[in-house]
């Protein structure tokens, strides 16, 4: 446990419990997050404990344990959305199924003052995402918010100190979340001692006492996460870091070229493997299935790399919390989306240890760690780019052909956003090659040909997106030069999806 003020999340298995986190942190309050069934714990300076949400009800066979010993380490309690009902229901309450189920956006008014809502209007809207409600309050407690289908939307026991909310304050589509937030810390009494610049100090004197003098390799991917995970372990180990760049043939256009000069003050490998990784991936359609074959290829050939280097004994990976949350299932405990293939896909056996700096953090920590560490905005502010490459980008067939016709497409968008203002402001853009063909007629000819999807998605965190808008001029202008420039796609189309419910990549 850190030496740091502390705030403790027990994860029920919601897929927004490292949001939780993400926004104490940004308070300046460090936090862990433990798994519900996880042994009782008290750090020194324990501060507060939120109970995360999770897709449970309170009377299922498996609901997610809970040791009501939590309750009784005399700090303040939040529970938030699951975690309100097992409050409510371990402490004599009557938790139901809702009349009316609440997923999305509602509105909330308040029906009494508390610390809790302190500078909050009177009515504000907020993101609801259950079917369960408090139906008969414990006794102590009181109801502070109401919906117009949920009668208790949040509530309060100022005595013992427990709150409830039944709506999502950490995600951003809850207005006054952060300040909510921020009110429970100061009912913590937390000081905010924790920040980007002493975590560096922190990771460096971590990743040395536990590496010793042993070597490291590290996958270096030439994006943001590989970036900053090399340049704190060549912080933490100097010239015992060892960077492995592996060309799978999923990679977008110049890629390759890129890493060799951007990295060239590293001690960097390349190695040619797109034969390998394309034979694999022969015949394989689904993602799971190309996540694990993806993930066990790239440690054999690390496997290999390490081989020929005296004292390695480590594989370092620039893994974030948001491949882990999307990679484990509920026992674990989120429930399963996809398997990331530096997390899920990665085989059982490995023959060397693994290290993650990065594991716990969030894409803008990330970027916050490596501007502390000196690294250069341009690669501070790619965009994300998914492990698998292209694989998860070219639906049906991983042949040569379709993911070259993927790259040529993918440039175009390219190079017509990132000039644009707005292109700084997305997340992720992209294009994907789906397996459907359509009719079209090019030159009074009938064509019969494949079809691309362009992906464009604003998103602080990538665990939510919302749907970038394009002006349509300038999709036109794209879906014209795809059309025009890639042989063998006659149709584009505009992916309208938010997160949720879709994801971010198609695959």
């Amino acid at each position: 446990m850190s030496a740091h003020e502390i705030v403790l999340i027990l994860d029920f298995g919601s897929q927004y419990t490292q949001l939780i986190a993400r926004r104490v942190r940004e308070q300046g309050v460090y936090c862990e997050i433990l798994p519900c069934n996880g042994k009782i714990q008290r750090p020194e300076r324990l501060k507060g404990i939120i109970l995360s949400g999770g897709p449970s009800s309170v009377y299922d066979a498996d609901a997610p344990p809970f040791d009501n010993a939590w309750l009784d380490l005399g700090v303040p309690v939040l529970g938030i959305c699951y975690g309100m009902q097992i409050l409510a229901h371990r402490l004599g309450g009557e938790v139901k199924g809702a009349a009316h189920r609440e997923y999305g956006a509602a509105h909330v008014e308040k029906l009494a003052a508390d610390p809790l809502l302190e500078g909050i209007p009177e009515r504000f809207g907020v993101w609801m995402s259950h079917g369960d409600q408090v139906h008969v309050l414990p006794p102590g407690f009181s109801p502070l918010l109401r919906s117009s289908t949920c009668p208790v939307a949040a509530f309060a026991d100022p005595v013992r100190r427990f709150w409830g909310l039944q709506f999502h304050p950490e995600v951003v589509h809850t207005a006054h979340g952060t300040e909510i937030l921020k009110n429970f810390l100061r009912i913590c009494a937390t000081t905010g001692d924790w920040s980007m610049r002493n975590h560096v100090a922190e990771a460096v004197e971590a990743i040395r006492n536990r590496v010793g003098q042993d070597h490291v390799i590290c996958a270096l991917s030439g994006g943001v996460d590989s970036a900053v995970t090399a340049a704190i372990l060549q912080k933490a180990i100097g010239d015992r870091l060892h960077c492995v760049f592996v060309d799978n043939g999923l990679l977008r256009t110049g890629e390759r070229e890129e890493v060799r000069e951007d990295f060239s003050d590293f001690d960097l490998t390349v190695v040619d493997a797109a034969d390998r990784f394309l034979d694999a991936l022969a015949g394989v359609h689904d993602p799971e299935r190309k996540r694990k074959i993806i993930g066990e290829t790239f440690i054999r050939i690390f496997e290999v790399e390490a081989k020929r280097l005296d004292g390695v004994q480590w594989l370092a990976q620039g893994t974030l919390y948001p491949d882990v949350i999307e990679s484990v299932s509920f026992r674990g405990p989120s429930v399963t989306i996809k398997s990331h293939h530096n997390v899920g896909g990665l085989p059982e056996h490995m023959n060397m240890k693994l290290i993650e700096p990065l594991r716990e953090l969030f894409k803008d920590e990330v970027r916050a760690l490596g501007r502390e560490l000196g690294l250069p905005e341009r690669r501070l502010n790619r965009q994300p780019f998914p492990g698998p490459g292209l694989a998860v980008r070219c639906l049906g067939d991983l042949t040569a052909p379709r993911l070259e016709a993927l790259r040529a497409a993918d440039r175009i968008v390219d190079e017509e956003l990132r000039p644009l203002a707005l292109y700084r402001r997305l997340w992720q853009s992209f294009a994907v090659l789906l397996p459907v063909r359509s009719v079209g007629v090019m030159g009074d000819s009938r064509t019969y040909e494949e079809v691309c999807a362009i992906r464009a998605v604003h998103s602080l965190d990538g665990m939510t997106a919302e749907v970038a808008d394009i002006p349509v001029p300038v999709l036109t202008r794209i879906a014209t030069r795809i059309i025009n420039e890639v042989r063998g796609i006659n149709r584009v189309t505009y992916d309208v999806s938010t997160k949720p419910p879709a994801t971010i990549e198609w695959e």
